[in-house]
């Protein structure tokens, strides 16, 4: 027996469960406000009825009573979305409608406007029943489920409170993500899983869904924040791009093992080349990459990358390997293994070291001219201390030398081990006094020439006192190097020694006023003055570990030893002068121009040279000078030179302007000029195309040889959820100036990865100033 009731408004009805527990669907990543999307109407319903109290759930056999009764409830919103995951349900199921029809066994009809809320999740529907024996509700026409994760549109469907939910012919939406897609059937479990059947699901906008994921059937785990695909294709533009039998993907920026998409390039000297690599996502702090590329002239190389980091440890391990290259008929390979450990007590442990199988490794697989500067490999270990007196460091150091030009009795010396020591202290008050030491006990090997350990020693003092308007630095030390030598070709000593003092006199003002008067641009005046004196020491006896000339800058000008490192002290009696002039924003501080300009004055001739080092015979050193410039908005130039002011010609010299009114937008003209080494003119930019396209492109070129050194040009297209880039490039790949050419492309899909080699981090070192701008979600 049924009674059919048709109430003059809409009716409630609070549905008893008897110890059933809903289900929860949880979300992915942390939710922000629900927010209405065009693609699915929204699952509420309108209600204009006042609001009153919610009444309980009575008991199961209670409920064909309170539906014969006409008992109203209030509409109830949705619950907003959680910055978590979300808590289960409440216990009560609330069910209104316009009418409804109540069985005897406690089944029910409802029809007109059917509104189901649990929890968070809210059902709509024109015509449902439930089965009071399967407690369970189906539905039949229009149907809308909404939860503060996932929203479907279905055309029929059930739903258990405590066993989840199916819909048929549903499309779906995760506003979140975002995503959305459309299945033959949607199934959501207890576990928050979600189940689709004869799929497909894309990120992209529903005006365009470029791209999209077909499969057979797809599990997306709401918990987990992964999902998995069976008999899967990825289709862009409507054509099919890969075939999977099964995909793994991750919902959300988290990372999940499975397959990562290919890499496609060409290159002139390897052929073409496929990478497939597979990620596997070990623990959430530490991962593995293995990367199989297929090179059409020279094999597979079998590529590994391991990652980790902890609380106080991180590191990666990099393996290439290449078994019997087709090309040079030999095994290629590459390690590399970079680590560092924080310890207690201010103590730090690093790793840098790398090994390659031939000299000519960098140059068949770098993707640019990197691969011909690389002479030789560090290999290095060192624990370290610091605190803020002291400075520890123990090391040892091995190269490996990769460049079969460079003579064996140039090649760099290993350092097993090398032990540093240095304190600094000050002691307070206005004048006050600093003092300390440096020190290095370090043993050379190598092959062949002179071999051994160097003992080098530097306690220092000196007085500080000064005002922010001025400073005066009077300083004085001592410097002893001893020798212990091993096969001595240069001197019949093998326990050469050095001992010398030296003093020095460091002062500098600052001198500020308004750049204009009454204006908002300050301008600051300040020179420096340093005086050095050391005497003469005869050091020909004395071997060359790892001392050498570093070129002259306005920083070189004011240090106290013109070499770096101690197997040479120049003697020294000069003034280093130099003037540095500042105008800047007096409200923000940003910096619109600055000017550099040095010189040393020698008041004896320097007697102390490096072999092979020409006769320092002039009063004075090269003038410096640098002047840059950024008055002007999204403008900067610098300008440098080293002029030679007895022969009146510049020795080294560069010119950098720069336009970068955005991160990735960016021109710069580059010239570099050393007398008798090179001189480079260097043009690169990134700049948008209207909307959607965007151009690249780099030029150097030899201007003393008149030949392009590395050229690139490459233009991307960019959606809201795809992007594709091509870049062409042409480069010097090898010592002899064998060039090499190079086409890489990179598609990339928004919320599921990139196709093709990384070209971001490419773009970024060979466009100075450049920053890609990544996809809108």
């Amino acid at each position: 027996m049924s009674a059919a009731m048709a109430p003059p408004r809409r009716i409630a009805h609070p549905i008893a469960r008897a110890g059933l527990l809903a289900v929860s669907l949880v979300g992915v990543g942390n939710l922000e406000t629900a927010r209405a999307e065009p693609a699915l109407a929204s699952a509420e319903s309108a209600s204009t009825e006042p609001a009153e109290q919610p009444m309980r759930c009575p008991a199961p056999s209670a409920v064909r009573d309170a539906l014969a009764r006409g008992a109203t409830l209030p509409e109830a919103g949705v619950a907003p979305p959680l910055a978590s995951p979300l808590e289960p349900p409440g216990e009560d199921v609330e069910i209104s409608s316009d009418a409804a029809t109540l069985g005897v066994a406690g089944d029910a009809s409802l029809s007109g406007r059917v509104t189901i809320r649990q929890g968070d999740r809210t059902l709509t529907a024109e015509d449902v029943s439930y089965d009071a024996k399967a407690r369970e509700f189906s539905m039949r026409g229009l149907l809308r489920y909404r939860d503060p994760v996932l929203r479907v549109e279905g055309r029929s469907g059930r739903y258990d409170p405590v066993g989840g939910a199916a819909f048929a012919d549903a499309r779906f939406e995760m506003p979140e993500e975002p995503a959305r897609g459309a299945a033959d059937s949607l199934e959501l479990g207890i576990d928050g899983k979600v189940t689709l059947s004869q799929v497909w699901f894309t990120t992209c906008p529903e005006s365009s869904p470029d791209w999209r994921i077909r499969a057979r059937q797809i599990e997306l785990d709401t918990q987990a924040r992964n999902g998995t695909g069976r008999s899967a294709a990825i289709e862009f533009k409507g054509v099919p791009i890969l075939y999977l039998p099964y995909l793994s993907f991750p919902l959300g920026d988290q990372r999940k093992s499975g397959f990562l998409f290919p890499n496609v390039g060409y290159s002139s000297r390897g052929g073409a080349e496929l990478k497939l690599p597979y990620y596997l996502n070990l623990a959430p702090n530490y991962d593995l990459t293995l990367e199989p590329t297929a090179y059409g002239r020279r094999g597979i190389d079998l590529g590994t990358n391991f990652r980790y980091l902890t609380q106080r440890h991180r590191g990666d391990l990099r393996l290439n390997a290449l078994q019997s290259d087709d090309i040079r008929d030999i095994n290629r390979n590459w390690l590399r293994v970079r680590h560092r450990s924080e310890l207690p007590a201010g103590w730090r442990f690093d790793v840098d070291a790398q090994s390659v199988s031939d000299a000519e490794y960098f140059e068949d697989f770098a993707s640019g001219t990197e691969g011909t500067s690389t002479a030789f490999l560090r290999r290095n270990a060192r624990l370290s201390y610091r605190d803020a007196h002291w400075y520890l460091r123990a090391e040892a150091e091995q190269f490996q030398t990769i460049d079969r030009a460079l003579d064996s009795i140039d090649r760099p010396y290993a350092r097993l081990p090398r032990v540093q020591a240095s304190g600094d202290w000050i002691t307070e008050g206005p004048l006050a006094m600093r003092y300390g030491f440096d020190s290095e006990l370090v043993n050379f090997d190598r092959e062949v020439g002179v071999q051994g350990w160097r003992t080098d020693l530097s306690p220092w003092a000196g007085l500080d006192f000064g005002s922010p308007a001025y400073y005066v630095r009077p300083s004085a030390g001592w410097r002893y190097t001893r020798y212990d030598l091993e096969d001595a070709e240069v001197t019949t000593d093998d326990q050469p020694s050095r001992s010398l003092p030296y003093a020095a006199l460091d002062a500098g003002l600052r001198l500020e006023r308004d750049a204009v008067e009454n204006s908002r641009t300050r301008m600051t005046l300040e020179p420096r003055l340093l005086y050095l004196w050391t005497p003469y020491r005869d050091q020909d006896d004395l071997p060359i570990f790892d001392t050498a000339l570093p070129d002259l800058d306005f920083v070189q000008l004011f240090r106290t030893s013109r070499y770096v490192g101690p197997d040479r002290i120049a003697d020294a009696n000069h003034a280093s002068l130099g003037v540095t002039s500042r105008i800047y924003d007096r409200s923000s501080g940003r910096q619109l121009l600055s000017a550099t300009i040095g010189q040393t004055y020698r008041f004896q001739r320097s007697r102390v040279r490096l072999p092979g080092e020409s006769e320092i015979g002039e009063s004075r050193s090269d003038l410096v000078a640098q002047l840059g410039i950024s008055a002007w908005q999204n403008w900067n130039a610098t300008v440098g030179m080293q002029w030679d002011s007895r022969e009146r010609q510049q020795q080294r010299s560069h010119v950098r302007l720069q336009y970068r009114p955005d991160a990735d937008r960016a021109v710069n003209v580059a010239y570099r000029f050393q007398r008798d080494r090179l001189e480079q003119g260097e043009v690169s930019g990134a700049w948008p195309l209207g909307s959607r396209w965007n151009a690249y492109g780099r030029f150097v070129y030899d201007l003393k040889d008149r030949s392009a050194l590395d050229r690139f040009a490459g233009f991307e297209y960019k959606s809201c959820c795809w992007r594709l880039r091509l870049v062409g490039r042409r480069f010097v790949s090898s010592r002899t100036g064998e060039r090499d050419t190079g086409i890489y492309l990179q598609l990339e899909l928004n919320g599921l990865a990139s196709v093709g080699s990384s070209a971001d981090a490419f773009l970024e070192e060979a466009i100075r100033g450049y920053s890609p701008v990544g996809l809108s979600r």
